[in-house]
């Protein structure tokens, strides 16, 4: 079996589970925010349901559009918090205690190595970084899942992707995904696992291996997933009590493909507008003005994200013509940036910082394009219309290319 097949296996209290095999499983962790729980809590409601199967296994954040933008924002949490204060939900995470979802729950120990997490989000694969099997489902399936503690599963089949060799300075988990991404399409893991492994995954950083688990979903899979190794164990230790389960892929595990990628070799990469899968590196890029540079989101928003972005900043100043957005992940990241100086770099180079919120990613607010605007944002999707007008730009880019592009102007890295 894959590393994936092996937890669900587990999960599900089987021996073996084989790839289109449906099985249901217990869940170690359940999530929501403030735009898909008030969904689940209704349809929670309507079943007549009165009793949460363990609070403790619920995570409600409200990070989407908080604090509130609107009216509408303002009882989408409302509706939230009086849920959760219902069913005294242990993980409940608002205003001063919440962040960006996918960075808070591995931030806050609530995610460990072989756990099953299912969240009413797209990017809930993220977690696969810590190995972790982790996908997004619908608010239906949160509502079924709070009450039993359970869901039923498609055992995904999988590919695998061979990551070699040091990267090159300055190539991120973001040009390494984005690069996949490109090869292989939007589709091309559609419902399958994305497995990771290789020599030249020493090189890459916990942060590194969040950006592109959470991006898998941009190719179209189930989850994507790192085995866990002395790198996890650092990053997890001393931010949880339960115990963690380690579980590794089969030497003779099948996978529908496998691809080797020399990190060596990479470059710089973009997507271009209107998918993640239309890269291009930074050496075959024209002249392309900008108008806005966001720095942050589930992807993007890690200390270290924030630290190569100060690394470009620091004794320069944004073009006059770019509004340059900088949100840290959560409140321990925004913490973590001001000790290390690198909110006074920020707000000296001529950029604005946020409070932590998923904000411009979704053109929630704290960032929203007009029609004709171009924007470099290290966010992970640039759909039409995705942060505003339908007639602006996304172009998708590491920390580093987005801040080398605020301070000249236009794309470059």
């Amino acid at each position: 079996m894959t590393l994936s097949q092996k937890i669900l296996a587990a999960k599900a209290g089987l021996k073996t589970v084989e790839p289109g095999q449906l099985i249901k499983a217990r869940l170690d962790l359940m999530l929501a925010n403030d735009i898909t729980a008030p969904v689940s809590i209704k349809e929670f409601d309507k079943a007549g349901i009165t009793a949460v199967d363990d609070k403790s296994k619920i995570a409600l954040v409200m990070d989407h559009f908080t604090p509130n933008k609107d009216i509408k924002a303002a009882e989408q949490c409302s509706c939230v918090r009086q849920f959760a204060r219902r069913f005294d939900i242990e993980n409940f995470f608002d205003v001063g205690r919440m962040g960006i979802e996918h960075a808070l729950l591995p931030e806050a120990g609530l995610v460990l190595p072989g756990d099953l997490v299912i969240g009413a989000d797209s990017h809930t694969c993220t977690y696969g970084a810590l190995g972790a099997f982790s996908t997004g489902v619908g608010s239906t399936d949160i509502a079924a899942a709070m009450a039993t503690g359970e869901a039923w599963f498609k055992v995904p089949s999988a590919i695998k992707f061979v990551l070699k060799n040091k990267p090159a300075k300055n190539i991120s988990g973001k040009d390494i995904i984005l690069h996949i991404i490109g090869t292989i399409g939007v589709d091309g893991a559609l419902c399958k696992s994305m497995e990771f492994f290789g020599g030249g995954l020493k090189y890459l950083g916990i942060d590194d291996r969040f950006t592109i688990a959470n991006m898998a979903i941009e190719a179209g899979a189930k989850n994507g997933i790192f085995e866990a190794d002395a790198i996890t164990l650092e990053y997890i230790k001393g931010r949880s009590a339960r115990k963690p389960q380690f579980f590794e892929a089969d030497i003779d595990a099948s996978y529908e493909a496998v691809y080797e990628i020399d990190l060596s070799a990479l470059k710089p990469t973009v997507a271009f507008p209107h998918l993640p899968s239309n890269t291009r590196t930074t050496d075959e890029i024209g002249d392309i003005q900008i108008d806005q540079v966001i720095i942050g989101s589930c992807t993007n928003g890690h200390i270290s994200d924030l630290r190569a972005a100060a690394a470009v900043l620091k004794g320069k100043r944004v073009n006059d013509r770019v509004r340059t957005i900088i949100i840290p992940a959560t409140n321990r990241i925004y913490l973590d940036a001001l000790k290390e100086g690198l909110i006074e770099i920020f707000i000296n180079a001529g950029a604005v910082v946020s409070t932590p919120t998923c904000g411009p990613c979704l053109g929630g607010h704290m960032g929203i394009l007009a029609a004709g605007e171009r924007a470099v944002s290290t966010t992970n999707r640039n759909f039409v219309g995705r942060m505003g007008h339908p007639e602006s730009e996304v172009y998708l880019a590491s920390p580093y290319v987005a801040a080398m592009s605020a301070v000249a102007g236009k794309i470059c890295g």
